[in-house]
This record gives C-alpha cells, sequence and structure tokens, in this order.
C-alpha cells in the first residue's frame, strides 16, 4: 500500500502523458485553430486559470491580480483554480484527459513541460515572448531558454528557484555546531544538534518527492553532468557510473543519522517538517528558495536566524561540486485557447515590474524571473542570497522526477521510500531504475 502511494504522481503523470499524446481512451479533442498569442486582445469573457498558489501566504496573490484586472477590464472575468505543489499534479492529469485544460495552466520546466509541447497543447509564444521580444527581454535568459523547445518558446517563466539547507543559527550556537562546508561534517553534526534537544534534519517524504530532491543533488555531486544527461533520456540510459549507488548510501546515511526515522519519514507530510524547522524544533531543512519566507512567518525561527547554504558536496566527489538544484517554473497558454491573446496580456499584467516586486517580497517570496525584481529592498536577506547563489551558480541540475520519463520517475520515487524504510539497499533500488529505463524505450 504504501510503496504505491509514493508512486501516485508518476502514474498519474504518466497517464496525463497518454492523454498529451492522444492515447487515452475515449474521443480526441476536436480540431482548433492554433491559438493567436500576438493578436490584439478582446478584453470580454471569462479566462481561466490554473495556478500553484493555494493556501497561505500564497492564494491572495493571484486573487489580488485577478481583481485588479478585472477593475482595469470590466468585461473580463478571471477563474482562478488554485491548487497546491502536490493536488496540481492530480489536477492537470484530470483536466488533460477531459481536455479540459484552462486558458493558462501552472508548469514545471524540463519533461513535464515537454510532454504539453509535444502533444500540442501549448500555446507557440515565440512571438510574444521569445528572446528578442519587448516582453522576453524583462526574463532573465535562462529562465526563459528552460522553457524553449527546438527554438520556440512556450512558457511564461514566473518565478526562479533552487534547493538549500536551511539552518537555524541560533540551535548551531546552542549546540556548539559549526556550518558543515562537507557532506561528512554535515552528517557528523548531527549527533551534537539531537543531544542538545533538536531534531538535526527536518524531513516528510509522504510524497515522494523529497527524497528524489536529496537524491538530486547528490547525484550532481558524484555523477558527471554529461553522464547525468543521457541517462535521463531511456534511448541513451545506462545508469552504470558508479556514482549513483555512492549517492544513493549517502542519502541512507543521512536520513539513519540525521533525520527522526521513529517518526516515520515516509509518512510525514514536507509541511509537516516545514512547520517542524519553523518552530524551531528541527536545527535544519532542506528547502526551496520559495519556502524561506514561509519558514519565517508566523513561528519562533526569526528571519535573523535562518541560515542558508547549498547541500554540502562529498569530499572527493567527481561530479560538479558547485551546480545547484534547482529549475524556473512558469505558465503555459492552452494551445486551443480561443481567448490566448487574452491571456499573453493577462500574464504581462502579472509580470509587470509592480506585480514582480510583489511576488518576490514577504510573505510570498517567490522570486520573480523578472530582471531587477529581487534586491535587497524587494526581497527577505535569505530570499536575495538565495537568488543570488543561483545566478552564480556555473549551472543548474533539475528536479528528478522532471527531467526524465514518467516510468522512471515512478521508479526513483519508490526506490526513495524503500531506501528510507529499509525495503530495498542501494543496489536494488538503482536495478530497478535501470528496469523502468528500459521499459521506457
Amino acid at each position: 500500500m504504501r510503496a504505491r502511494a509514493t508512486t501516485r504522481y508518476a502514474a498519474l503523470f504518466g497517464a496525463s502523458l497518454l492523454a498529451l499524446t492522444g492515447c487515452l481512451a475515449g474521443p480526441a479533442p476536436a480540431p482548433a485553430p492554433a491559438a493567436d498569442a500576438g493578436a490584439e486582445p478582446e478584453f470580454s469573457g471569462t479566462l481561466s486559470i490554473l495556478t500553484k498558489f493555494a493556501g497561505d501566504p500564497l492564494s491572495p496573490y493571484f486573487e489580488d491580480l485577478a481583481a485588479a484586472y478585472e477593475r482595469k477590464h470590466p468585461g473580463v472575468r478571471v477563474e482562478l483554480i488554485q491548487e497546491t505543489d502536490q493536488s496540481i499534479k492530480d489536477k492537470a492529469k484530470t483536466l488533460t484527459a477531459s481536455n479540459a485544460l484552462p486558458d493558462i495552466y501552472f508548469t514545471w520546466a524540463g519533461n513535464w513541460a515537454d510532454n504539453f509541447v509535444r502533444g500540442g497543447r501549448a500555446a507557440d509564444l515565440t512571438e510574444v515572448i521569445g528572446p528578442g521580444t519587448a516582453w522576453g527581454k524583462t526574463f532573465s535568459k535562462p529562465s526563459l531558454s528552460a522553457f524553449a523547445r527546438k527554438g520556440k518558446y512556450y512558457g511564461i517563466p514566473l518565478y526562479n528557484n533552487g534547493k538549500f539547507l536551511g539552518y537555524n543559527k541560533a540551535a548551531f550556537a546552542e549546540a556548539g555546531v559549526e556550518v558543515p562546508d562537507t557532506f561528512e561534517e554535515l552528517t557528523d553534526s548531527c549527533a551534537d544538534l539531537r543531544e542538545a534537544g533538536y531534531e538535526p534534519v527536518a524531513f516528510g517524504n509522504k510524497d515522494g518527492w523529497p527524497a528524489l530532491h536529496y537524491l538530486q543533488q547528490l547525484f550532481a555531486y558524484h555523477v558527471p553532468a554529461a553522464v547525468r544527461e543521457a541517462d535521463h533520456h531511456p534511448g541513451t540510459a545506462v545508469f552504470d557510473d558508479p556514482g549513483y549507488l555512492t549517492a544513493l548510501r549517502q542519502f541512507k546515511t543521512l536520513v539513519d543519522s540525521c533525520t527522526d526515522t521513529r517518526g516515520g519519514t515516509n509518512g510525514v507530510l514536507y509541511t509537516s517538517a516545514q512547520e517542524a524547522f519553523a518552530r524551531g524544533k528541527a536545527a535544519m531543512y532542506y528547502q526551496e528558495i520559495l519556502e524561506f519566507d514561509s519558514t519565517t512567518s508566523g513561528g519562533s525561527l526569526e528571519p535573523k536566524d535562518l541560515g542558508i547554504i547549498p547541500l554540502p558536496a562529498p569530499r572527493g566527489a567527481k561530479g560538479d561540486p558547485k551546480v545547484i538544484e534547482g529549475a524556473p517554473e512558469g505558465y503555459l497558454v492552452n494551445a486551443r485557447s480561443p481567448r490566448a491573446a487574452l491571456a499573453v496580456d493577462f500574464m504581462k499584467f502579472v509580470t509587470g515590474p509592480r506585480n514582480a516586486a510583489t511576488l518576490s517580497s514577504p510573505p510570498y517570496g517567490q522570486p520573480s524571473a523578472v530582471v531587477g525584481a529581487v534586491t535587497p529592498k524587494t526581497s527577505s536577506k535569505a530570499v536575495f542570497e538565495g537568488i543570488e547563489k543561483v545566478n552564480r551558480a556555473p549551472a543548474l541540475v533539475g528536479w528528478l522526477d522532471m527531467v526524465t520519463a514518467p516510468e522512471v520517475a515512478d521508479a526513483w520515487l519508490a526506490g526513495g521510500e524503500a531506501l528510507i524504510s529499509g525495503g530495498m539497499s542501494p543496489e536494488k533500488v538503482l536495478e530497478s531504475v535501470r528496469r523502468a529505463s528500459e521499459s521506457a524505450k
């Protein structure tokens, strides 16, 4: 039962992939003219949007934007479908399968977005957001290119993101622990932090993907980039680099040494781990930049006590010790939407300088992909520091469950949980991934 739960996202997106390629049972979508995203918008009718901003403190952001846009254009009604990081995966699958995607919908970069592009569900926005356009020039080049495919641009980047180890400076001082420079120093510090009364690393893996964030960063440290890139694609994957096993073993060491295994990590929500860190119960929490302001708003952790570092690289790692895990996230326009031009106008409004600065500021803390929106004045110290580190990194490594085929993501999700519980050895996990990759060819 538990193993099935962890693979829920990948299995659902596997169904979504079939929907995108027209293989699901049921009627295929009726032929429709390509969306004319570059046309003059007609300011009338209902514009529907699927966001990943449900819940506090995020939901008011799009609610306020929708209300402001409606005031500016009284003939337009904006209909919001707000989902969470986890529920949006199910919602996207359902809407895709029923050919009912809204006019604008959230996407991750990587294979997730590519599936919509390949399936003809994402409008070609090159004419309006390509690098040479006025709108395109407002975004950072890496965030814009993250949603490009074969020279065409499909996505509207909303914010940049990266993964960092957040630590409580006060907890470290109380325990007499130095900020770790290496992965080995990180795991060695956990005994002292536990002795001081803290859960060393808050970790909740009920949804499966939090484990993959650790694994992908460790893979980047241990496996050369060219090898990882080839292994992301079933047609070229072999998974024979010894760095994979090294990374899997080190992740298991971290789980056993630094997390509260008595609480059943696989049964703990990642939001519960976030709350433990925010309440000062845990000394560290591996988190995205998007979470920085949430962990310091309303809890015991003060902004001045939040420190951030990349997950420390292990000694002697043979990959790239300076890369950071992360990717921009954004929105696609439905290729069949009769309101594509209106959708573009709304997203131009969303990504305008004032709204981009608001997005980057507390309580939202979502670092806008718009150039100049994240500054020491607009953003919290941690968010600004995180984005500066992302911008200086030689490369970003994308989320493991977003850069590969759904079947392979499924195997990683199940394997990560089994590794945590002791149900599978690192060797068995890697073998299950190889089999999944072979079957996905």
